[in-house]
């Protein structure tokens, strides 16, 4: 199993889903793009693609951000859906499959920063790959938009702040708005490029206080979501 990462900024690391990898001895290749990596010039070597997270949106242009080519990265994601790949976004990246399939990201009515419950849907509780996180599950949150749907996906998990948190476009392409990989090195990356914001919030009501971030054992979201990556690849291993 060949895993590609698309990571946009060193502290949106990969984290758990880098651990479920290499745990299970899959070939792992990597464009940092904040270290100005290329993209993969085929995606022929590719089974599994992942696009992390970012503080940068779809609309974000090379002049705001001369690292992030967003018209490239999109146009490389469709590449991988019309080759039969199984695509994995998160946050950013799964803003970025939405606009793959033609749809356009949005602001979500909340930002969310810090662990929430996800609320799965009919077609979440449905959905074989996603089922076992119950009807309910708290997980990690960092976002201020979220994916565009499109005719076909299913929204399969809300919150109460965000009313797209895990999406299906198709059974081997899934986008997450939220974060179930966060791991306690990753979340001290991300509080301190935020550390001001989050000690001095008093409008957004879905912000925690750093310590409340810190402080969260997110063992169990970890275990579930390594559940979820091994029913996707197992369909992608039948697919083939």
């Amino acid at each position: 199993m060949n895993v590609h990462f698309i990571q946009h900024e060193i502290f949106e690391a990969p984290s758990a889903y880098l651990v479920w990898a290499e745990q299970r001895n899959y070939n792992i290749t990597f464009s940092r793009v904040y270290k100005n990596e290329p993209l993969p010039e085929t995606v022929e070597n590719i089974d599994l693609l992942i696009v992390m997270g970012g503080p940068q949106s779809p609309e974000t242009t090379q002049e705001e951000c001369p690292h992030f080519n967003a018209e490239a990265e999109i146009a490389f994601i469709r590449k991988c859906i019309d080759a039969g790949k199984a695509v994995v976004g998160i946050c950013l990246g799964s803003q970025l499959i939405g606009e793959a399939f033609g749809g356009k990201f949005e602001h979500s009515p909340e930002k969310e920063i810090g662990v929430f419950p996800i609320h799965l849907t009919e077609d979440g509780l449905k959905d074989e790959k996603i089922n076992h996180f119950g009807s309910i599950l708290p997980v990690g949150h960092w976002h201020n938009d979220m994916p565009s749907l499109t005719p076909q996906s299913k929204v399969l998990a809300t919150s109460e702040g965000c009313p797209r948190q895990i999406v299906a476009y198709t059974n081997l392409v899934y986008g997450f708005q939220c974060h179930m990989e966060f791991m306690q090195e990753t979340i001290e990356l991300l509080i301190a490029e935020e550390l001001d914001f989050l000690n001095n919030n008093t409008i957004h009501k879905f912000v925690q206080k750093p310590d409340e971030i810190r402080n969260y054992d997110y063992t169990e979201m970890n275990n579930k979501l390594f559940q979820f990556l091994d029913k996707l690849t197992e369909e992608l291993k039948l697919k083939n």
